[in-house]
C-alpha cells in the first residue's frame, strides 16, 4: 500500500492548510498532532496515526502528556524526533497554563492555592516540595521549589525556605508538596515538618497560611482541617 500523503487530500482536509485558511481553533487535537509529526506510516496518514495515539489515552491530553518518549516510539511511524516534538509541544502547553496563573494571583483559600500549584505537582511521579511567597495582600510574589525527591519523600531545608522569604520580604508563605502515591493523608513526617516550619514562621513573623498535599485531582489542606 502506498504511503498516504496529506498533500493528496482535499485542501480542507490538510491540517497545515486548514490552520492557515481557517485558524488554529478549528483544528482537532489529532490534526494538531499530525502537524507536529508531519507524516504517518505506510498504512496510515499522520492524522490517522495521531487519532490512534489519542485513542490509546482515551483522547485525554493530560494522559498523553504523561507518555514518555519511549512509550510514544512504540507507535509505528513515531521515531525519536517525532516523539520529542509531541513531548515538547505538550510541555510548552503546560508551562503556558502555569505562567498564565503567575500574574500575582490572590490566595483567598486552599482552592486558590491548589489551582496554582496543581499544574506543577499534580502529575509528577516523584515528590517535590514548593513554597508560595505572598505579600500583604495575600498575592503570590513568586513560587520556589525547595526540594525534589523520590517516590516517598523530599528533604526540606527550613533555613533556605525562610532565607528566601526574608529576601523577598514575604508577609506570608504557603507550603505545598505532592504525594505520587495518590494518597492525601499526611504522614507523621509531614506533620512534624509543618510544626517545625510553623514555629520558625512565628519567630520570624512570617505567617504560614497553609500546607497543601497535592495529588493529580485533589488536595489536603492543613488549614482547612484545623491542624496547622
Amino acid at each position: 500500500m502506498n504511503k498516504l500523503s496529506i498533500k493528496s487530500w482535499a485542501l480542507d482536509d490538510r491540517p497545515r492548510e486548514k490552520l492557515i485558511l481557517k485558524g488554529k481553533n478549528v483544528l482537532s487535537d489529532a490534526e494538531l498532532i499530525a502537524i507536529l509529526i508531519g507524516s504517518g506510516n505506510r498504512e496510515e496518514s499522520a492524522v490517522a496515526l495521531a487519532k490512534r495515539i489519542l485513542q490509546s489515552v482515551d483522547n485525554n491530553l493530560n494522559k498523553l502528556s504523561k507518555l514518555s518518549i519511549e512509550e510514544l516510539m512504540k507507535f509505528k511511524g513515531i521515531g525519536e524526533a517525532k516523539a520529542i516534538s509531541i513531548v515538547t509541544a505538550l510541555e510548552f502547553g503546560k508551562r503556558r497554563q502555569f505562567e498564565e496563573r503567575e500574574i500575582l494571583p490572590k490566595i483567598s483559600g486552599s482552592k486558590d492555592a491548589f489551582k496554582i500549584i496543581q499544574p506543577v505537582l499534580g502529575d509528577l511521579s516523584h515528590e517535590e516540595f514548593w513554597v508560595l511567597h505572598l505579600n500583604n495582600a495575600n498575592k503570590v510574589i513568586t513560587k520556589q521549589q525547595l526540594s525534589k525527591g523520590g517516590m516517598t519523600g523530599a528533604l526540606v531545608d527550613v533555613r533556605l525556605l525562610f532565607k528566601r522569604a526574608l529576601e523577598l520580604s514575604s508577609v506570608g508563605i504557603l507550603i505545598c508538596h505532592n504525594h505520587p502515591s495518590g494518597k492525601l493523608n499526611p504522614s507523621s513526617s509531614d506533620i512534624e515538618l509543618t510544626k517545625k516550619i510553623k514555629e520558625a514562621s512565628l519567630t520570624l513573623d512570617i505567617k504560614l497560611l497553609d500546607h497543601l498535599i497535592v495529588t493529580e485531582k485533589a488536595y489536603f489542606s492543613f488549614a482547612d482541617e484545623g491542624i496547622l
